[in-house]
This record gives structure tokens, sequence and C-alpha cells, in this order.
């Protein structure tokens, strides 16, 4: 959550100290893109005047915690997030890999059930859960966050860290839970542009904004992150037009995913967002474009178009780095025929 004044502040300092542009993460994460080596000092003394740093790089890294947007004043998610915060950041707490990560999803519906993480805490058929990709058991406000950490030090006993990217779903592909976890949980669901019990939930082409539209949406209320790309305006009843902001839930841009690509990314193969651009109204399903088959605005199956040096690769359900349906599709072509996306090979 970003109150208005963190917000204006963030939105002054992505012009001061970058370029401008700010990104929404799939873990929650607010990104301003254009830091350079000579600027990120004094961005990074700016930001803790905004207390927006923590209190070392080491509890940073521990800290990989992503909440429910969708939290009420005064139920419990703040306490298990400052719960969860101090576990992890404590002096004797156990080294994660850096892309190990929790959430805490304690709305009345879980919406955290797709997010990057490897333990859930979550609302359950009867209470709390304590959840991984596996398995879950019933826990309690008081023993969440323990059971939490004696999960942690479990999966790292067992030698998770070199397993699967250091990933609890890398573990459990061959090891069992320990006893107590079943697969009880409650059904998901995900956040959607438009108005909620909480505010206004608004989105962005690709995730991106200008500084200069944050500046406006801090305007309109306090903010809360997710990992949709998708910011919630906290109270809000209406949304003004701004531009470069989504409100309308059918809008096409919705559909797509698409990384930087070249030659924002030197990774990259192609050009990813214009080719996304074009083909966002002719689609009737989500379509993911990746610069390359890391697949990072989009680790998980979906239809993607993966580039390479040639061109781009079509895996039909899949990651960006899938086996192909189609091979050496230029973007020229898919423009022109769209309708290559839906075709048997």
């Amino acid at each position: 959550r970003l109150t208005q004044n963190q917000a204006r502040g963030i939105a002054r300092l992505a012009r001061a100290h970058g370029n401008g542009l700010i990104d929404l993460s799939n873990r929650a994460n607010l990104q301003l893109r254009g830091v350079t080596k000579a600027s990120h000092s004094a961005l990074i003394e700016d930001l803790r005047v905004l207390s927006l740093i923590d209190a070392s790089p080491e509890a940073e890294a521990r800290r990989n915690i992503i909440v429910t947007p969708f939290w009420i004043a005064n139920d419990a998610t703040q306490g298990l997030m400052a719960d969860l915060a101090r576990a992890l950041t404590s002096s004797d707490a156990p080294d994660l890999p850096s892309k190990f990560g929790f959430a805490i999803d304690t709305g009345a519906v879980p919406v955290l059930r797709e997010a990057s993480a490897d333990i859930w805490i979550e609302s359950g058929p009867e209470g709390l859960l304590l959840a991984t990709c596996a398995g879950a058991k019933a826990v309690t406000p008081p023993s969440a966050v323990p059971e939490a950490m004696a999960l942690v030090h479990w999966f790292i006993a067992a030698g998770g860290i070199h397993e699967g990217r250091g990933r609890m779903a890398g573990l459990l592909a061959h090891q069992a839970l320990p006893k107590g976890f079943d697969a009880s949980r409650l059904p998901a669901q995900n956040g959607a542009i438009g108005p909620s019990a909480h505010g206004q939930m608004v989105g962005f082409e690709f995730g991106q904004m200008q500084a200069e539209t944050l500046a406006k949406l801090a305007e309109l209320g306090p903010l809360r992150l997710t990992p949709w790309r998708m910011l919630l305006i906290e109270a809000a009843s209406d949304v003004p037009r701004i531009e470069g902001v989504i409100t309308d839930p059918a809008d096409p841009m919705l559909r797509v995913i698409a990384c930087t690509g070249a030659p924002g990314c030197t990774q990259a193969h192609q050009p990813t967002r214009a080719l996304a651009r074009a083909l966002a109204p002719t689609l009737d399903a989500p379509l993911h474009v990746s610069g390359c088959a890391k697949g990072c605005a989009h680790p998980g199956p979906m239809r993607t178009l993966t580039a390479t040096p040639v061109g781009f690769d079509l895996i039909c359900d899949g990651p960006a780095s899938g086996i192909p349906a189609r091979v050496g599709l230029s973007a020229e072509n898919l423009m022109r025929h769209p309708e290559l996306l839906s075709k048997a090979p």
C-alpha cells in the first residue's frame, strides 16, 4: 500500500532519477525504469525519506511477500504481514533463494493462487490455511507465521534450495509434504478491472505507466499494488479519464502480456509490444508475447509467441520455453494473418 504522499514522491523520483517510466510486476512490485549507476544512490536516499527502503539489502531480499489488495482495516492481514516480515528479517532468519516468496491471501475469497509464491497463508473453509501448491493445513492467526517458518526450515532440510530453481514446486515434484497437509482449499478468484468493495481497480498497457500517470492517480486516494499489474485505488467510487489508464474490463489490451522486448532488453531477440498491440483486438483468449525463452512477463503456461533470432515460435499452451507448434513466424505475417494463432499446424 502506498500512501498518497508516497505515490506522489515515487512519481517525482521516477522523473528525477530514471526515465519516467514505471512498471508493475507480477510480484506486486513497482519498478522505476532508466535508473543508472550514477543516479541510484540518490534515489535510494530519497526513497528512504518516504519510508520505502528496508533496513538492509539482506532484509529486502528475504522480505518477498505479496499481500492481497482486498484486506480490510483491522483484519488479520496486517498483523500477519508484520509478523512474517519480522520473522524473515530477523538476524537468525534462514537464507532462501531470491525467488522464494510468500503470499498473505486473507480476504473473504483467495485471489493470489496464481501469484508467484511458494507458501501461502490464505482463507480456508473454516479459518486460515497454510498452503503450498500441493496441499494445505489448518492454522490459527497466532500459529500461522511460526508454522510457515517451520515449513521453510523443512524445505531447506529436504534439499529444496537445490531443487527446481530453489522453488517449493520443484521440491514437491518428488517429495511429499510433512504430515498434516491435505488438499482442502477454497475456490480462488482473480482481481478484475472495475469497482469493488475496496475501491476501483485500474490497469495499464503491459503494466507500464508514465510518472505523470502515477501522480494523477495519487490524487484519487492511497494505492494498493497487485500481482495482476493493476492498481487498486483505495475507497475510490469513480475514476476520471486519465491517459494511459484502463478502466474498461473489456479493453482488448488486457488480453495481451508482453515484456519490454528489443531493443529495450538486451536478452530479447525481437520487438514485442508493437506486435502484441496489433494482435490484441483480434484475440479471443489471452496471449503472451515474449522477447526470449525466459518468459519474464509471464512464467506460467499460456498461448505464447516466443521471439527467436529468426522470428517467433508459437507455443499453444505452455511457457515461453515450451515446445512450439509453429516456428519461424514473422511479426508482419502474424499481423496480416492473426488466424495463425488459432489454426492447427
